[in-house]
Formats: structure tokens, sequence, C-alpha cells
């Protein structure tokens, strides 16, 4: 993977972690009803449901690729036409509101519950890596490569979301953060179409 492809994954998994959503909102739950400690855990969970989400789908392109060139070939351009609908949609988007959810303290194990089935259960999480890791996975991807792209989505997401419990929950930064909204949509969507091009135009 060249450095220029991988800061594209970066700069993807950086915007689509800080779009608001149902999963910011467990993780806000956790920090603002019990703690910073509880959100974290949440937020590391949430990264370890995205984590496996990516090797399902890296390692079942990779076969893929091997196995059938062609096929491989019409689901890079299906994810590239997905990618650009998410791009579409996310320039649409009006201000998003993020609001916690239900009140009551927890323990650290339901914390890690919350976060982990957030993300395994959203099924939203697998079609997108499929179209993102189908505009960056080749034949000639090493397992190193692989493993790149596995820990940097993982990575990305859990500090994000630690990041989330450390400080967005206790400075009032939320409120920032959703005010802003319309403009992170606005540039993730203008991402999400210039990646559906680069595929068409290489």
């Amino acid at each position: 993977m060249t450095l220029t492809s991988w800061l594209s994954l970066v700069a993807i998994c950086v915007l689509g972690a800080l779009s608001p959503g149902p999963s910011l909102a467990v993780v806000l739950k956790q920090s603002m009803n019990n703690d910073a400690k509880h959100g974290m855990v949440a937020g590391i969970s949430h990264a370890m449901g995205v984590g496996l989400w990516a090797v399902l789908t890296i390692f079942g392109l990779g076969v893929l690729v091997s196995e059938s060139p062609l096929l491989f070939s019409i689901l890079t351009y299906a994810g590239a036409a997905y990618l650009a609908w998410m791009g579409v949609q996310a320039l649409r988007a009006g201000k998003s509101e993020v609001q916690p959810l239900t009140n009551g303290r927890s323990e650290y194990l339901q914390a890690a519950r919350d976060g982990l089935m957030i993300s395994l259960l959203n099924p939203k999480l697998a079609i997108f890596f499929l179209a993102l890791f189908s505009q960056f996975i080749s034949a000639d991807d090493s397992i190193a490569d692989q493993l790149l792209m596995i820990s940097t989505v993982t990575i990305i997401d859990g500090c994000w979301y630690v990041l989330v419990a450390l400080v967005l929950s206790r400075m009032g930064l939320l409120q920032t953060l959703a005010n802003h909204s319309q403009l992170i949509n606005k540039i993730t969507g203008v991402f999400f179409i210039a990646l559906a091009v680069r595929v068409i135009t290489l």
C-alpha cells in the first residue's frame, strides 16, 4: 500500500468516525451517565467490533481477488457507486442531532457489551467496509498491507471514541461538534465522491 493510498484511507476513516450516529450516542451515554472510564470501555469495545468487520471484509475480498478477478472488478465498481451515493447523501444531509441514550448507571461489562454490539449489529458497517476496502485491495497486497488496513481503521475508531469519552463529554465540546455536523457531512461527502471518481479514472 502506497503512502497516498494509506492517507486516503486514514482521511475516510477519520471523517467516518466524526459523523454523529448511534455509536457516538452509546459512548456518550456511558461517559455522561457513568464516567469517562465507562465511555472509554465502550469506545474500545466498539473499535474491536469495527476491527472484526474489517478482518472479515479484507480477507474475504483478498480471496475474491485471487479466485475471481472479474467478480472483484464488478464488486469494486459497485462499491464505488455506493460510495458516490453515500457522498451525495452526506452532501444533502442537514445538521445532525446527537442525544445521549437513557439514564442509569452500568458496570464496565455492560459498557463493553454496548460498545461491541452497536458495531457488530450494524449492517451498514459491513456494507461500508465492503465498499471502502474494495477500492484499496489489489492482487499484489501482502499480509502486512492487509494488517495495516485493519489496524488503521481499528485504531482510528478506538482513538476517536476514547477522545470523546475523555474530552467531548466533559468540556461541552459535543455541542460544537453537533453545530458543525453539516460541514462535517459535506466534507465527508466530497471525500466519498472523490474516492469513487478515483476508481473510474484509474
